[in-house]
């Protein structure tokens, strides 16, 4: 398995797929930042071009994961390691609590540690679901949208796609939140928000809107 990322979240995914107990070599990628060292945690090999991923994917299996924030950036990330011949794959924590019925995860969805996932709940493709989240029946979560800890989804929400909710806000029951949304950390939505804004406080409200995604 390939972890894209070498720093905070992508350590979180490391132990994610610990606790799955998964035999296969496990490696990172980071061409960015300069002080990540060759060997992470003096264990596992950081790779450092686009040459080795092809390679690492040849000898030891085309699994890959994203192990960094931000909707769109993980969409770009998914796209390019997708185009070196990888298979975009979902980590779930086993202590994560995930119900019986009518739930569906997309391919490279993370499910963080303590999760609570309850039924009838869509998961999008590349969707971070962050530690101790919780999500009511009925609801969806869009695709590459991203939940900070401690995030309460109510039943019956609809969170659209590449939007992003800050720790410890609350969303009411029956709330639709549109796409390319921005929901400031501890906000509590009581109503519909519309597509790319950035809505704050208790109760949210829109503070600025923002530029459409332009998506290629």
């Amino acid at each position: 398995m390939l972890i894209v990322g070498a720093k905070g979240f992508a350590k979180e995914v490391l132990e994610v797929i610990y606790q799955t107990e998964v035999s296969n070599p496990i490696f990172f990628y980071d061409d960015v930042n300069k002080d990540v060292d060759d060997l992470l945690f003096k264990k596992f090999l950081v790779l450092k071009t686009e040459e080795e991923v092809k390679q690492c994917f040849k000898m030891y299996g085309k699994e890959f994961t994203i192990g960094i924030g931000n909707p769109l950036l993980r969409h770009k990330l998914y796209q390019k390691f997708t185009a070196l011949g990888g298979i975009f794959t979902a980590t779930i924590s086993p202590l994560s609590v995930i119900g019986k019925f009518g739930n569906s995860i997309g391919v490279g969805a993370n499910i963080m540690t303590n999760a609570i996932l309850t039924s009838d709940i869509r998961v999008g493709d590349g969707a971070l679901i962050n530690l101790n989240c919780t999500i009511g029946h009925d609801s969806i979560v869009g695709d590459f949208v991203e939940l900070c800890p401690n995030v309460s989804l109510s039943g019956h929400c609809h969170v659209g796609a590449f939007s992003f909710i800050g720790t410890n806000a609350v969303v009411l029951p029956n709330i639709t939140i549109g796409t390319n949304v921005i929901v400031g950390a501890g906000a509590v939505v009581t109503k519909d928000v519309p597509d790319n804004c950035l809505v704050v406080g208790a109760p949210a409200v829109v503070k600025k809107f923002l530029t459409p995604l332009n998506l290629i």
